[in-house]
């Protein structure tokens, strides 16, 4: 794998250097030093992605970085090396769940189902579990927006949809959090 052109070293995004050091001499180090910056931001998105089920992150971890590697010479440094390999999550992500409802012989996929039994609703519930009780394409604009600071726009292209299914999800998602957080709803959509 070659790089098709060399990737900018100037910015804020070290991540950017390591690529291109790898890219051109495949040098171990560099992609080592790489996984090790990226991979603790990845892990907490992609447990946010799986509704907290830790197994499922791992996996789709995995399938990030097999895919990253294979496509490292695609990135154009337009954007954060972290966001590139968000966007890779989010893919990763999605094909799972399509995937599974697919396996499962149920109807072709449309909004993935909520994870798992909600908790016992006497219990004052904290943001994981807030998170991981949302719509699965809720919970992945909410990330997107909120926590990795896409545009309406961005995640449209990211997930499939149009950016004002992504301005309705984002404020569903923040509605439900907050009956669940019992807080109330703030922040630009």
């Amino acid at each position: 794998m070659k790089p098709t052109r060399a990737v900018p070293v100037s910015g804020p995004d070290p991540a950017r250097s390591l690529v291109g050091r790898f890219l051109a001499t495949r040098d171990e180090r560099a992609f080592r030093d790489l996984y090790r910056a990226a991979t603790p931001r990845l892990w907490a998105f992609a447990l946010r992605l799986a509704g907290g089920r830790a197994g499922e992150a791992e996996e789709l971890v995995q399938e990030c970085w097999a895919r990253a590697v294979e496509r490292l010479d695609r990135f154009r440094g337009d954007s954060a090396f972290a966001s590139w390999l968000g966007g890779i999550l989010v893919n990763c992500w999605r094909e799972s769940w399509r995937e599974l409802r697919w396996i499962a012989d149920e109807e072709p996929p449309g909004e993935p189902p909520s994870p798992g039994t909600p908790p016992d609703p006497a219990s004052r519930l904290d943001l994981e579990s807030a998170l991981a009780r949302l719509p699965e394409g809720s919970r992945a604009v909410l990330l997107l927006h909120d926590v990795e600071g896409m545009t309406h726009a961005e995640i449209g292209d990211r997930l499939g949809i149009a950016a004002g299914t992504s301005k309705s999800r984002l404020f569903a998602a923040r509605r439900a959090m907050a009956r669940r957080l019992d807080t109330k709803i703030g922040g630009p959509g």
